[in-house]
């Protein structure tokens, strides 16, 4: 029972892919995920990018949600879920992605498999080769407040790569602000008993380095990582 069925299954496969100002990777975001699960509908979550994403995603057969100024990740992929589920058929299985993985995209499938199966209720990608990335104090973060607030033990904790059922996600929404929308969802999908799996997979993606626009990104990280640990442990 592989993806191939979960796309063409009652209420089908719906594709959230979060995006701002990706448009040199954005089209092949969109056609590596519509040829590797068939019927897929793809929703771009533009953040109001300003180098022609929403239009890029759009000629590549993707349904676009953007609105008029940055909102962050947390909220616009909120906003395109919320539309994804308030069609006449809404989908049965969602995976969520970001725009820069271009034809790596389309290793994704195990996700959505995974949870077809029924191996997990939330299915997570770990990238199985890093590229980039600071000295590890936000991701260290990240799963020690995981592990504080639900119990669970994450090798990805921040990963925006995710498939679930559509009840995951209803129970999930909305997401955290900005860069807390993956801590947020981890939390309280397990915290509403719902199984999480992690799978490695060779994926790429646009990376931050060390330099100091890879460090601001990496302080703005912490910022909603620390926002969203806080209102998780006053609400448990």
């Amino acid at each position: 029972m592989g993806p191939e069925r979960a796309a063409a299954g009652e209420g089908g496969l719906a594709a959230i892919v979060a995006a701002r100002n990706e448009a040199d990777r954005i089209g092949a975001t969109v056609a590596a995920l519509r040829g590797a699960l068939p019927g897929v509908r793809v929703w771009v979550a533009d953040d109001a990018s300003e180098d022609g994403t929403a239009e890029v995603a759009l000629a590549a057969g993707a349904e676009v949600v953007s609105r008029g100024r940055p909102h962050g990740k947390g909220a616009n992929v909120s906003a395109a879920a919320e539309a994804a589920l308030s069609v006449e058929e809404p989908p049965s299985l969602v995976l969520l992605c970001d725009g820069d993985l271009g034809e790596t995209a389309a290793r994704l499938a195990p996700l959505v498999a995974a949870v077809e199966k029924g191996e997990c209720d939330l299915a997570v990608a770990a990238f199985s080769r890093r590229v980039g990335g600071g000295f590890g104090l936000a991701l260290g973060f990240a799963r020690w407040a995981i592990r504080r607030l639900c119990g669970a033990e994450t090798e990805a904790p921040i990963s925006g790569q995710r498939a679930m059922r559509t009840e995951v996600l209803r129970a999930c929404l909305p997401f955290a602000k900005s860069y807390g929308m993956e801590i947020g969802m981890t939390v309280d999908a397990v915290r509403a008993g719902y199984r999480l799996g992690e799978y490695e997979l060779d994926l790429e993606h646009r990376a931050t380095g060390r330099n100091l626009a890879g460090f601001l990104h990496r302080a703005r990280q912490l910022r909603d990582f620390l926002r969203v640990f806080v209102l998780r442990l006053n609400a448990n």
